[in-house]
């Protein structure tokens, strides 16, 4: 009589010590950062955005340096003075170099700007976040918030009531350009966070007692970074279009501190008769918003590897020719097999 034995198993592995999980965790952050670094890197448009940004900042900031005028001081010897190697960018109707004021401009316009963006940013994540989790009045009183920011005229609201901080500091304008520009992407962000709570990870921290402001900002927000940083940079750009324009009609940033706006909106009198006192000061602003329009595209395609500028430069070795025949391209994948997760892209970014 035989006796049957059970098939042998391997043992079932043990748990990972904390160590081990936690260097293995900043392995795959490292590897995720080294990817998104990649494929940002391969997009000119994106670099060459980066690199003007870059520029803008570092003419900002170290231009009045490389000039002997301030942009408070006047040359009385030179009214409206075409550009010149005494003054680079020609001077305005009262003799100040309009290098220096124009430098001095876009400091304002860039601080302000991000500023807003990361104002903004927090704002829309916290509410959108808070509402979805929380739901019930918390969800309805904070989405009639929203829906009652978004019906009013915010131009008109922060040109009514900026007159009534004047000669208070700048960041007041701060917090009322970013009081008006995050609903939008609060609505996204809660329309995400109805998905992510019901998630395994999220359900487990909850079980595990952590706190509901814990799990938000340790588990669901980090969820959506990608999309968070991409709303940032464009809020950025947004800002700093909406504070040249509230500048422009005097609602913005007031003397004697100057910006994009106020030293476009003092010249636009003599532009005609003396176009550098406003292609100078306009043709910064135009560098802004194209430079960031740029960095944007190119986050958005370095974060989501399901971008379609992503696969494009992802898969562009693989239509290399060879043996001076160009290869055929695969087949359309399947339904199933399109659904494909950013982990696997990754993988397959990582061993090409």
């Amino acid at each position: 009589m035989s006796v049957q034995l059970p098939p042998a198993t391997e043992p079932a592995p043990g748990p990972i010590p904390p160590g081990e999980a936690d260097g293995r965790t900043a392995k795959a952050r490292t590897s995720r950062l080294r990817l998104t670094v990649r494929r940002f890197a391969r997009n000119r448009l994106a670099l060459f955005g980066l690199f003007l940004l870059v520029l803008l900042f570092l003419g900002a900031y170290g231009g009045p340096f490389l000039t002997k005028w301030d942009y408070q001081q006047h040359d009385f010897m030179n009214f409206l003075s075409s550009p010149s190697g005494d003054h680079w960018w020609g001077t305005t109707q009262g003799g100040v170099d309009l290098f220096a004021l124009t430098m001095r401009g876009l400091q304002k316009s860039l601080i302000i700007g991000l500023l807003v963006g990361v104002l903004s940013t927090f704002l829309s994540a916290t509410v959108g976040a808070f509402a979805a989790y929380f739901g019930g009045w918390t969800d309805r009183v904070l989405m009639w918030i929203v829906d009652l920011l978004l019906v009013m005229p915010s131009f008109l609201i922060v040109a009514v009531l900026s007159p009534s901080f004047r000669g208070s500091t700048w960041l007041v304008f701060v917090v009322l350009l970013g009081a008006f520009s995050w609903m939008i992407t609060g609505r996204v962000v809660r329309s995400m966070t109805f998905t992510l709570k019901d998630r395994e990870f999220v359900k487990a921290a909850k079980y595990m007692g952590v706190p509901a402001p814990v799990i938000i900002f340790r588990h669901i927000l980090p969820s959506m970074a990608s999309m968070l940083i991409i709303d940032t940079v464009i809020q950025v750009g947004a800002a700093v279009i909406g504070e040249s324009s509230l500048s422009y009609f005097g609602f913005g940033v007031q003397a004697p501190d100057v910006s994009l706006g106020t030293v476009i909106a003092d010249n636009t009198t003599n532009a005609s008769t003396y176009p550098w006192l406003f292609f100078f000061p306009a043709g910064c602003l135009v560098l802004i918003g194209l430079s960031i329009s740029f960095v944007g595209d190119g986050l958005r395609d370095a974060l989501d590897p399901n971008a379609a500028g992503a696969k494009a430069r992802s898969h562009g070795k693989k239509n290399r020719t060879k043996n001076g025949k160009k290869e055929q391209p695969k087949q359309a994948p399947s339904p199933a097999a399109a659904a494909v997760p950013a982990q696997a892209t990754d993988a397959q970014e990582a061993a090409s």
